[in-house]
């Protein structure tokens, strides 16, 4: 069974894996672009960019995805039930208290971000205060607690900016094929292979990141709602806390393509309800690959022990 800790290592190692690769790719292809430009410029320039990417996914990419989300840091006095939840979980999750920010925001959600356990934060947005009981409330603060305690807050937050970087470098790429220099019928014939390779990186390379991206969101969910239901004890809470959020048809205001994998429940999704057997029987495997969230009739069933 999956505990609190289960997985903090192994979240460490991926994260570094993919900083690793990200770095390895990047260069790799500046090289190869330089090489067939004869401009060992767009190598230099490939290098310093992806070391400062990833030097700022790693300290900065907190802030920035709790910039695009517009949270504010919750008020002690307006949000003290909101604090005293969060508190008590982490005390008993053997924690320190994370940073508590909220969103004004009518959408039911939430998620936590940091790059370890001592620097976390958890976002709440109005809405899901709004809307949920407290015992409902401490699941889903519950469930964010276990992705901080499982370092999954640092693979995912890291993921905000690489994934966020991997588009501009795309269009980059593309941009420079298109308007590279042509001085002979050779580099004519460069600038045509260039322009092929600028539009499959600019098509492809955003793919395969998102697939990636949305891999590590979906497992971890599952893993997040069984911790999170193991520390309160209380499984229903959750599971009726992510019905209530999944039955909402309120769209996020300041939805991210590169944070709503962060989410407890994917904020582009609010205007499609699962609301009966026929309807999820439509969810085949391919349309799981592009979602950032498990179907949530899936994570209900798993918390009360229904199976999947």
């Amino acid at each position: 069974m999956a505990t609190l800790y289960t997985h903090q290592g192994e979240n460490v190692r991926k994260t570094w894996l993919l900083m690793t690769i990200f770095l390895v790719v990047v260069v790799t292809a500046g090289w190869i672009f330089s090489q067939m430009f004869d401009n060992p410029v767009i190598l230099y320039v490939a290098v310093l960019f992806s070391l400062v990417m990833n030097f700022s996914s790693y300290w900065y990419s907190d802030k920035i995805a709790l910039g695009i989300s517009g949270a504010a840091k919750a008020d002690k006095i307006k949000y003290r039930d909101l604090l005293n939840i969060v508190e008590n979980l982490s005390i008993t999750a053997g924690l320190p208290m994370p940073k508590v920010y909220v969103i004004k925001d009518p959408s039911p959600n939430a998620f936590a971000t940091g790059r370890n356990k001592e620097k976390a934060t958890i976002a709440v947005t109005t809405g899901l205060l709004d809307l949920l009981e407290k015992n409902e409330l401490e699941g889903v603060v519950a469930h964010e607690l276990s992705h901080i305690g499982n370092n999954d807050i640092l693979l995912s937050t890291v993921v905000v900016v690489l994934v966020g970087f991997v588009a501009l470098l795309s269009d980059f790429f593309l941009r420079f094929s298109l308007y590279g220099k042509k001085d002979s019928d050779s580099n004519d014939r460069t600038q045509v292979v260039m322009i092929i390779a600028g539009v499959a990186f600019a098509i492809l390379a955003p793919i395969a990141v998102s697939l990636i991206q949305l891999a590590i969101s979906r497992k971890r969910e599952f893993l997040a709602d069984a911790s999170g239901a193991l520390l309160t004890r209380y499984p229903e809470g959750l599971a009726n806390a992510l019905k209530k959020i999944s039955q909402s048809n309120i769209p996020m205001k300041k939805a991210n393509r590169a944070t709503a994998h962060l989410f407890i429940s994917d904020p582009y999704n609010k205007k499609v309800k699962q609301s009966d057997d026929l309807e999820e029987r439509k969810i085949g495997f391919f349309a799981k690959m592009f979602m950032t969230h498990p179907p949530v009739k899936e994570r209900i069933r798993a918390l009360l022990g229904e199976g999947v």
